[in-house]
C-alpha cells in the first residue's frame, strides 16, 4: 500500500503526433515543491524520519489491533497514512525526475536506491493490512461505529479487506514485500532503460531518432516517411526481441505463480479488486466492444482507405492525417487558450483549478533526449499538487492530450480532500475527468468552425481518438488476457506473442487492413503491458462512462457541475455506483455501455453522410 509512486497512465506514445515548428515557450517541470534536488537535506530527514515512524508504528500495534478500541486503531492507520505520505513524497520526486531523462544513469541509480530504502522502511509495518483482515467483520463494524475517526476511513478499509480471500501468510506476504525490488520492478525498469536507450535509423533523416520522435512520424502527411518510420520500429523490435520476450515471459509467470498461491480465479482478478469494479462489468464492456468492432473500427477504416484512395491501409496509415488536413502547428499559448476557454465555458471554477499547472512549473512539455514517451498526469501526493507530462509537439491531437492531463490534474486536485488513503481513484474512474476535459475542449472547437472540410477533419480525429481509447485499448486487454492464459501452458516464444497480438489487431482494425512483415512485434513497445497488467480496460471503461456522462449534461441535467465536481472530489472514496448514481446512470446495466459506442457509432454516420 505505499506508494511507487503510483502508476503513471502513460497514454500510447503511437498516438503522439508529429512536427517540429516554433511553438513558443514550453514549459518545464520545477520540482523544488517536492525538493530542491536530491541532495536535498529534507529528502534524507523525510526518509530518517519514515524509517523512526515505521519502526514505532510495528513497536505500538504489531500483534495487538484485536485489543484496540476503534478510536485507537483509526489513530494507528492516521499514521500509517502520514507515513504513507512522507515516503510518497520521495518516490514521487525520485519518479518524476527520473522520467526527465531515463537515459541519465545517475537518475536512475537515485531512483533505483530509493526505491530499495523504501522497501527497506516499510518492511515492519506489513502487518497493519495484514492484521486488519484478520479482524472479523462484527468486530470492525463494532469499532467503527464507536469512532468517527476509524469510520471515515471504512471505504479504505474495504478495499484492504477485499484482498482477504486472497492473503497469504505474514512470512510469506514480508517476503515478497522484500523481493519486490529485484522482482516486477527491476524488470520494469529493465524495460524502460531499454526503450530509452533505442535509436532508430529512418531512411530519409539525417541522424538516428528516439523512440517517440520515430513513432510521431506514423501519423506524418508524407506516406513514404510513415513507411520508413514503420521499417525502422521493426528492424528495431526485432533486433531487440529476445529481451522483449524475456521481460514478458518472467513478468507473466511471476504474475501467475503469485495468482496460484494467492488462489486468485483469474490472472484479471487483483486488477479488478485494485479499480473495485465487477468482472461481470468488465466483461460486458469487453463483449460489447468486440461485438461493435464492424459498425465501428471496420467501417471508420474502411472509410479512411477510401479518403486516402487506397485498397488497403497498412498499419502505418492507421494515424495518418486525411488528405485535405491542414498542416498547421498549434502554438503553445494558443493551446492553453484553447483548453482554459473549454473548460471555463463549462465551469469558470474547472479553468481556475488549471490555471496554475500553466504559471508554476507543473507542467513538463517540451520532446527532449532521454525523456519518457506519452503523456500522464501524476499525483504525487495530497499536501503537494499533481505534475502533468507532456511530449508537445503542435498538432490538434497534443491540444487534445494536453485537454485530457488537466483534466486528470483538476481531478487530483479535488480529490486530495480526501487524504492519502482515500483520495486515490481507481482507474476506470481515474480516466473520467480527462476523457471530459477531451470532450468540453472538442466541442468547443467543432461548433466554431465552418468550414465543412476542416469540420470533417476534427471530426474524424475525434473518431479515431475515440476508437484508439476504445478499440484499441479492448484489443490490448484481449492480446494480455490471451498471452496470460498461454503463458499459464509454458514459455512463449517470440512467434507465439506475435500470433496473439496478430490475431488481435486483425479482428480489432478490420478487412480495411493488410499488415506488412514486421507489424507482429509492435507489442514489444507498450508500456502498459509492463508496468500495469490489464490497465488498458480502464481507458475504454473511461470512454464509455463519459460518452453517456457527457449525453446527460447535453440533456440539460439541472445541478450537473455541482454534481461533477462533487464526483471528482469523492477520490477512491465512494465505487461507481454509488458515483454515477446521482446522474441515473449505472455501469451494471448492460445497456449502459451501448450509449457511449451509439456516440461513436452516430459520428461515423455523420463523416459518412459529409459531401465535400
Amino acid at each position: 500500500m505505499i506508494h511507487a509512486p503510483r502508476p503513471l497512465p502513460l497514454r500510447d506514445a503511437a498516438e503522439a503526433t508529429s512536427g517540429a515548428t516554433p511553438l513558443g515557450d514550453l514549459p518545464e517541470w520545477n520540482l523544488d515543491d517536492l525538493y530542491v534536488g536530491p541532495d536535498d537535506k529534507a529528502l534524507r530527514a523525510d526518509l530518517d524520519a519514515a524509517r523512526e515512524e515505521a519502526a514505532k508504528l510495528a513497536e505500538d500495534y504489531e500483534g495487538k489491533l484485536e485489543s484496540l478500541t476503534g478510536d485507537e486503531l483509526g489513530w494507528a492507520v492516521a499514521r500509517y497514512e502520514a507515513l504513507q505520505q512522507k515516503l510518497g513524497r520521495v518516490m514521487s520526486y525520485a519518479g518524476l525526475r527520473l522520467y526527465q531523462n531515463t537515459s541519465d544513469p545517475a537518475r536512475a541509480k537515485f531512483m533505483g536506491d530509493r526505491q530499495n530504502e523504501v522497501t527497506e522502511i516499510t518492511a515492519p509495518i506489513v502487518f497493519l493490512t495484514l492484521e486488519i483482515n484478520r479482524l472479523s467483520d462484527e468486530k470492525l463494524d463494532e469499532m467503527a461505529g464507536e469512532s468517527p475517526t476509524l469510520a471515515r476511513y471504512r471505504p479504505w478499509l474495504e478495499r484492504v479487506r477485499a484482498y482477504r480471500p486472497y492473503q497469504l501468510s505474514d512470512e510469506l506476504e514480508k517476503f515478497l514485500h522484500d523481493q519486490s525490488v529485484v522482482g516486477a520492478t527491476a524488470w520494469n525498469r529493465l524495460f524502460d532503460e531499454t526503450m530509452a536507450r533505442l535509436t532508430f535509423h529512418v531512411e530519409g533523416e539525417d541522424e538516428p531518432l528516439p523512440l517517440e520522435s520515430t513513432l510521431t512520424l506514423l501519423s506524418d502527411a508524407d506516406r513514404s516517411r510513415r513507411a520508413a518510420a514503420a521499417a525502422a520500429l521493426s528492424d528495431v523490435f526485432a533486433q531487440n526481441l529476445p529481451l522483449f520476450t524475456r521481460i514478458t515471459n518472467t513478468l507473466a509467470k511471476e504474475h501467475e505463480i503469485e495468482c496460484r498461491w494467492r488462489k486468485m480465479p483469474t490472472p484479471q482478478t487483483a486488477r479488478h479488486l485494485a479499480n473495485h469494479v465487477e468482472p461481470e462489468v468488465v466483461q460486458a464492456l469487453r463483449d460489447a466492444v468486440v461485438a461493435a468492432y464492424p459498425r465501428l473500427s471496420h467501417r471508420y477504416y474502411a472509410l479512411k482507405a477510401k479518403w486516402l484512395g487506397l485498397e488497403k491501409l497498412q498499419h502505418w496509415d492507421r494515424n495518418a492525417p486525411l488528405p485535405d488536413e491542414p498542416d498547421r502547428k498549434v502554438g503553445w499559448e494558443e493551446a492553453k487558450a484553447m483548453v482554459l476557454d473549454a473548460y471555463a465555458g463549462f465551469d469558470p471554477k474547472m479553468a481556475a483549478l488549471a490555471q496554475p499547472f500553466f504559471e508554476k512549473g507543473w507542467i513538463d512539455a517540451p520532446v527532449k533526449p532521454g525523456k519518457a514517451p506519452g503523456a500522464f498526469a501524476h499525483p504525487t501526493v495530497t499536501d503537494v499538487h499533481p505534475y502533468v507530462m507532456l511530449n508537445y509537439l503542435g498538432k490538434t491531437r497534443d491540444v487534445m492530450t494536453l485537454a485530457h492531463e488537466l483534466g486528470h490534474g483538476v481531478h487530483q486536485i479535488l480529490a486530495a480532500e480526501q487524504g492519502e488513503l482515500l483520495s486515490n481513484t481507481p482507474l476506470t474512474l481515474a480516466e473520467t475527468a480527462s476523457v471530459f476535459g477531451e470532450m468540453l475542449t472538442f466541442r468547443k472547437l467543432l461548433d466554431a468552425e465552418t468550414d465543412p472540410k476542416k469540420r470533417r477533419t476534427l471530426l474524424a480525429g475525434k473518431v479515431e481518438d475515440m476508437l484508439n481509447t476504445v478499440v484499441r485499448q479492448i484489443a490490448f486487454y484481449d492480446f494480455e488476457c490471451r498471452v496470460h492464459a498461454a503463458r499459464a501452458e509454458g514459455e512463449l516464444t517470440a512467434e507465439d506473442l506475435g500470433r496473439i497480438w496478430m490475431a488481435v489487431q486483425t479482428e480489432s482494425l478490420g478487412p480495411a487492413f493488410e499488415f506488412a512483415e514486421g507489424y507482429e512485434n509492435y507489442w514489444t513497445y507498450i508500456p502498459h503491458f509492463i508496468h500495469s497488467p490489464f490497465y488498458v480496460y480502464a481507458y475504454a471503461f473511461g470512454d464509455g462512462l463519459v460518452n453517456a456522462l457527457y449525453a446527460v449534461f447535453e440533456e440539460g441535467e439541472p445541478g450537473f457541475q455541482k454534481k461533477y465536481f462533487d464526483l471528482l472530489a469523492a477520490g477512491g472514496s465512494k465505487g461507481h455506483k454509488e458515483l454515477l448514481a446521482p446522474f441515473g446512470l449505472d455501469a451494471t446495466d448492460p445497456e449502459f455501455w451501448q450509449k457511449g459506442l451509439g456516440l461513436i457509432d452516430r459520428m461515423i454516420g455523420e463523416l459518412e453522410a459529409m459531401d465535400v
